[in-house]
């Protein structure tokens, strides 16, 4: 199980790789992807909050990057964050996402990423519930659900 200690190493100090990269241009990511999925997922942008029926959704399931389908979280680790994005207590596999420091507001948050295309999932916080008390803040645009 990742804890924030984990999280705040891999930040200064590297990811561990992905089983498997994914590379494409921008272009082929422009031409691949629906207009709100490419601007959140390849622009960091963010969806708003509440606009995606995916944070009330708990059935048991996979959620995938869509942008390269590398499964990313396990609904048995969704929550109800009251947010309004969906909300997971840990990775499917501890490699899966990738964590940067964001210094684009006025305070520094941590970025998650899809480790396999770098696509842009949320952010990740120390305030979920225990055990690993984690809350990776995920744009719904930045997933697919696998039944």
């Amino acid at each position: 199980m990742l804890t924030w200690q984990d999280i705040e190493n891999r930040v200064l100090h590297g990811n561990p790789p992905m089983n498997q990269r994914v590379e494409k241009t921008d272009d082929q990511w422009r031409n691949l992807l629906l207009n709100d999925v490419y601007e959140v997922t390849r622009k960091a942008g963010t969806e708003r909050p509440f606009s995606s029926l995916m944070c009330t959704h708990f059935e048991p399931g996979l959620y995938a990057c869509a942008c390269c389908d590398t499964m990313l979280f396990d609904a048995t680790q969704k929550f109800d964050s009251g947010t309004g994005w969906p909300s997971f207590t840990q990775p499917i596999e501890p490699n899966a996402v990738a964590y940067f420091n964001d210094g684009s507001l006025s305070c520094v948050r941590v970025e998650i990423t899809c480790s396999s295309c770098d696509a842009h999932l949320g952010h990740v916080f120390p305030d979920g519930p225990a055990p690993s008390k984690l809350r990776y803040c995920v744009n719904a645009l930045s997933l697919k659900r696998l039944a």
